[in-house]
């Protein structure tokens, strides 16, 4: 492992930050998307539109859905690269705080949310371990905000799969139809999950920059 420096972790909170609020948007953007599907499911029940022979508004209804997807991946993306650059910056920094703190190893940082049933839990792991260390001294740290934010994940990133899938595989109006409604609901999950996240890495990040500003931190001799 290479030694841990301290390097101000506020320009890639921000961009990180501005990343999620943008995820969320696009989220909000596919809500929208996903109930003109819904509301042209009408129009498919009349035997015309999306499945059949498809009429201008259903159509147009079910390529903005689509385009709202891509949309949404290639956001979510980029959002996921620059989190976890920052993260693996923050974890760090971390480590200069309290070297000690740490119940993973570094290279979790990136490979916790990639090895499967590790990504359960190692992930929020991680992040606990930084926020604990990173806290103001001799304040017992809450957990409340990492805790919410990591359930909602969870479901997110299982639930919106799913929900991709069973829009894909409809056939008739009604499936588009209950697919459409359940796609907005993992959808609002999705932009509470990443507000949730963006007020964490706010705070993550206003912590670090507070202790780092405080002055000089020592890191006792190991050994």
């Amino acid at each position: 492992m290479s030694v841990a420096r301290l390097r101000p972790p506020r320009t890639l909170g921000r961009l990180a930050c501005a990343l999620l609020v943008l995820v969320a948007v696009t989220d909000l953007l596919a809500v929208g998307a996903g109930y003109h599907v819904y509301r042209e499911a009408g129009v498919l029940a009349a035997g015309t539109g999306i499945g059949a022979t498809p009429s201008p508004r259903a159509a147009r209804a079910d390529h903005l859905y689509a385009a709202a997807g891509a949309l949404q991946t290639v956001t979510w993306l980029v959002c996921a690269l620059v989190f976890l650059v920052w993260l693996y910056r923050v974890r760090v920094n971390a480590e200069v705080f309290r070297p000690d703190g740490h119940s993973k190893a570094r290279a979790w940082v990136i490979a916790g949310w990639v090895v499967p049933l590790a990504n359960f839990w190692f992930p929020r792991r991680v992040v606990l371990d930084v926020w604990d260390s990173s806290g103001p001294l001799g304040t017992p740290p809450r957990h409340a905000l990492v805790n919410l934010w990591w359930a909602l994940w969870l479901v997110s990133t299982g639930v919106g799969p799913l929900m991709a899938g069973l829009y894909d595989s409809a056939v008739t109006a009604p499936e588009f139809r209950n697919a459409a409604l359940q796609g907005m609901a993992a959808d609002a999950v999705d932009i509470v999950a990443a507000v949730l996240a963006a007020r964490l890495v706010l705070r993550l990040t206003r912590m670090q920059q507070e202790r780092i500003l405080a002055g000089p931190v020592f890191v006792p001799a190991l050994g």
